[in-house]
């Protein structure tokens, strides 16, 4: 069976889409004997082979030389075999030639699916290779189209789209057709029809991308992002170490004039963001993990990880913050259960010592609140 069209489209795909054919080949082959078998026996030892430098298609059977035929679809008899050659032995096996005339417009049909699935696979693993290189990194993307609050985006040299899901949104963002953002790559997904890359604005680890980012002496390495604890859209907490005591790792984070810091905060859509300095003294931590209020006295509670922080009567609010929203990432910050007080009500409480160290609904945090740290 010639059919020259078929293996000239084979060449037109290797030059079109960068495959090259014998990718698509065994498949073929593969499909095309089942194909065979389906139609004409499936008993039958068949295979189809493929020469592209004769342009042929042919249908091979096959049959084992035995003693005694229990399976004529698949043995045939010494004697029978040494009528066509006669240094054939037993246990050889003869081919030969079936190919039937009205094979051609099933081979067609399956050619067509085959190599169209083989297409399919061969974009999928070409855009898999070209992502690679990105997944836990961040990438800049042009917004395609919002459609019931899903993002669906472009991604520079992908044929893939980037899929920005509610839950990995911004809490108040926007985003409009044309719009540049900058996200964080999770992950390759299988979708409905087509797999997709799932991206992510929301994340701690978008944030510490952001930061290498942003900030040379953080991508460096000569200052060490410690831990993150977040609220995205609201205010962030980011403890910082330097690996010099010749670098400030604050002033490397905030840049001159808030630079630095400000950058990052625009692409976060306004989320205020606090750089403190890591200390190994976990209460010079929490104190500074509190800022911007200022700590007057921290001490310990019965219970791991327990610590009252104290403060001026007219710095409370300050401490706890809108919502309790300051000290509870500052407990993240830190994976202490942090109580905060002010010198009035700490000197209530037995001289400032309580066993009981359970606090009221409003400032009172549970323990699940205590370890959102970078992923």
């Amino acid at each position: 069976m010639i059919n020259k069209d078929f293996f000239v489209a084979l060449d037109d795909l290797e030059k079109e889409k960068k495959i090259k054919k014998e990718f698509f080949l065994s498949a073929l082959e593969s499909a095309l004997t089942s194909a065979y078998k389906k139609n004409f026996g499936e008993a039958k030892s068949a295979s189809v082979k493929l020469n592209p430098e004769k342009n042929t298609i042919k249908v091979y059977s096959y049959k084992t030389i035995v003693e005694q035929v229990t399976d004529s679809d698949k043995e045939i008899s010494l004697e029978e075999a040494r009528k066509i050659k006669k240094s054939y032995e037993v246990g050889d096996i003869i081919s030969e030639e079936v190919t039937p005339k009205e094979f051609g417009r099933i081979a067609a049909q399956i050619a067509r699916q085959v190599v169209m699935q083989k297409l399919k696979e061969a974009e999928f693993q070409t855009a898999m290779d070209e992502i690679s290189g990105k997944q836990n990194e961040i990438v800049t993307t042009q917004v395609k189209r919002v459609e019931n609050g899903i993002v669906y985006l472009e991604i520079p040299g992908n044929q893939m789209e980037g899929v920005l899901t509610k839950n990995d949104q911004i809490p108040g963002e926007t985003y409009l057709t044309g719009d540049r953002v900058k996200v964080f790559v999770k992950t390759i997904k299988e979708g409905t029809k087509t797999p997709f890359i799932q991206v992510n604005r929301n994340s701690n680890v978008f944030l510490k991308k952001l930061l290498e980012l942003e900030i040379p002496e953080i991508k460096s390495g000569d200052v060490v992002i410690k831990s993150i604890a977040r609220e995205p859209g609201y205010r962030a907490k980011v403890s910082v170490e330097a690996t010099s005591p010749n670098i400030d790792p604050i002033g490397a984070c905030i840049g001159n004039k808030g630079i630095r810091i400000n950058e990052i905060i625009k692409e976060l859509n306004g989320e205020k963001i606090d750089v403190v300095e890591y200390s190994d003294n976990a209460f010079e931590y929490i104190a500074r993990a509190l800022s911007p209020a200022k700590i007057t006295t921290i001490y310990s509670l019965e219970g791991q990880n327990h610590a009252r922080a104290v403060v001026p009567d007219d710095k409370l609010s300050l401490a706890i913050g809108r919502n309790g929203q300051n000290v509870r990432l500052a407990a993240r910050l830190t994976g202490w259960r942090i109580d905060v007080k002010s010198e009035s009500e700490a000197k209530q409480l037995d001289g400032g010592l309580m066993l009981d160290s359970k606090y009221d609904e409003t400032h009172d945090f549970d323990d699940s609140d205590l370890l959102d740290t970078i992923e």
